[in-house]
């Protein structure tokens, strides 16, 4: 009897800001490798998280939300997260089912038109609204692009994940394993500690700092004969006022930061993390190429 065959694939998860595309990654890879925040567009790079089964791997890149750019990061996110649908072989275009159709998803859904992948329709929070209510929400989907599967799950509860896969993987083309079998992430360590520091400032702070700010991982050293890694990191924001939120009164603030941080760190570490964090102001980093590049963010590389 002839073998099932491996299958494998890249997978681009799509959506308007805040649908869930970092929760439901974070979830099918059993580990956090996205940040998540309830404010929107805090995605800023291609994550690619990596599931292997005993039949297939998938290889996701959670995207930055589609949205109108304001400045020239958003720009590069838009750009980004539209170059991904070229290259995939599969794509997830989530929506949210307790915010509803909205005018965000028929601008994504333009540029869907094009796609010559097939594309899941993936309804989200499904745990969330009445049953009824979903069978009404997916027809304004369904009749507006030609879906290849429509499959409605709730990502932080976990409900019908697994048979997203099932379906998934049947659309996956035969091929390799690109990654080993217990490697989770094509991101360097580094980056994915400014992310985790990055998220705590989001969660921790007011409304006027989160899309300001970048982290950058200034060094990484283990010490001598200790299962202790000294992290020293910088936060960098745009205002002087924003810079004064995130250190907070006699220091609190980035000291509660740096707390929450730590433990993320140590449990991907898996070592005892001693955490230095700093706080910088350059104005106008968004708008500046050099600054871009130098945080992480380079247009080259799409």
């Amino acid at each position: 009897m002839k073998q099932p065959e491996f299958r494998s694939g890249f997978i681009a998860i799509i959506g308007r800001p805040n649908v869930g595309k970092s929760t439901f990654m974070n979830r099918v890879i059993g580990q956090k490798v996205a940040i998540m925040s309830d404010k929107p567009q805090t995605t800023r790079n291609k994550i690619q998280g990596v599931l292997t089964r005993e039949d297939a791997q998938f290889v996701f890149i959670d995207t930055p939300g589609i949205h109108k750019p304001k400045h020239k990061l958003g720009d590069f996110m838009v750009k980004s997260a539209e170059h991904t649908l070229n290259e995939v072989d599969l794509v997830l275009f989530m929506v949210n089912a307790k915010e509803g159709y909205g005018r965000g998803d028929q601008y994504i859904m333009d540029r869907l038109q094009s796609v010559k992948q097939p594309v899941f329709l993936v309804v989200n929070k499904i745990d969330q609204v009445h049953p009824d209510e979903l069978l009404t929400f997916i027809d304004q989907y369904r009749n507006k692009l030609d879906f290849a599967e429509i499959v409605p799950i709730s990502a932080l509860e976990g409900n019908n994940i697994d048979r997203l896969l099932e379906v998934m993987t049947e659309y996956l083309p035969e091929g390799p394993k690109y990654y080993p079998d217990d490697q989770i992430t094509d991101h360097p360590e580094r980056f994915i500690m400014s992310e985790m520091i990055r998220e705590k400032v989001l969660h921790l702070t007011r409304e006027e700092v989160p899309h300001s700010i970048a982290v950058v991982i200034d060094s990484v050293q283990k010490r001598e004969d200790q299962d202790i890694i000294d992290v020293q990191a910088t936060v960098i924001t745009e205002r002087s006022s924003q810079k004064g939120i995130i250190i907070g009164k006699q220091g609190k603030m980035l000291k509660e930061i740096g707390k929450r941080a730590r433990e993320d760190i140590e449990a991907l570490l898996g070592s005892k993390i001693y955490l230095e964090l700093w706080v910088k102001v350059q104005k106008d980093w968004r708008n500046r190429l050099t600054q871009l590049r130098e945080y992480g963010y380079r247009e080259d590389e799409y």
